[in-house]
């Protein structure tokens, strides 16, 4: 994949309590977020996962703060700042939105901008060879609290063509 990405905040808060933040650098090299996400990402507190997407914004600057050329707008729906400006930066981008929340991605979907979410990145990373097994890696999520029903975690089980485990 060497499309351009800009984040939600959700996805890489996840990615990064479990482990599997590489993989959006491993699939796309940068990552863009707008400034209300980097201020989500509380890069500066003791959050799971902070430590690891503060060295990969201030470090290792794979993860690149971009600020939005327009003004902000409003897009109609009850969003959070950073919904609405990574919406509004993969818009001005033409980028793919990395964005798991409903509300968020029937906004980006009325404006016409491409979507991937946590799971399509797993599945992914498993294609190129970068995971063995997708399975595990939404049980993490699931373990961290990032919220995926069964059916959604059943659908990318198939479609990764892996067995289900119990707890499943």
């Amino acid at each position: 994949m060497t499309q351009r990405i800009v984040a939600d905040a959700g996805p890489l808060i996840a990615l990064a309590r479990t482990g599997y933040l590489s993989l959006l650098r491993d699939l796309f090299g940068v990552v863009e977020i707008p400034p209300a996400v980097q201020a989500e990402l509380r890069l500066d507190s003791n959050m799971p996962g902070a430590t690891v997407l503060r060295v990969a914004v201030r470090t290792d600057r794979w993860i690149r703060r971009r600020t939005l050329r327009k003004p902000r707008g409003s897009l109609g729906l009850a969003l959070g700042a950073g919904e609405t400006e990574a919406i509004l930066l993969a818009d001005e981008r033409k980028g793919v939105l990395l964005i798991d929340e409903r509300r968020g991605r029937r906004a980006a979907m009325a404006k016409g901008i491409a979507l991937i979410g946590t799971a399509r990145i797993l599945l992914e990373a498993k294609q190129r060879g970068l995971i063995k097994e997708v399975v595990p890696a939404l049980r993490a999520l699931t373990e961290s609290g990032y919220r995926i029903t069964a059916e959604l975690r059943e659908h990318i089980r198939r479609i990764a063509g892996e067995n289900s485990q119990p707890g499943q």
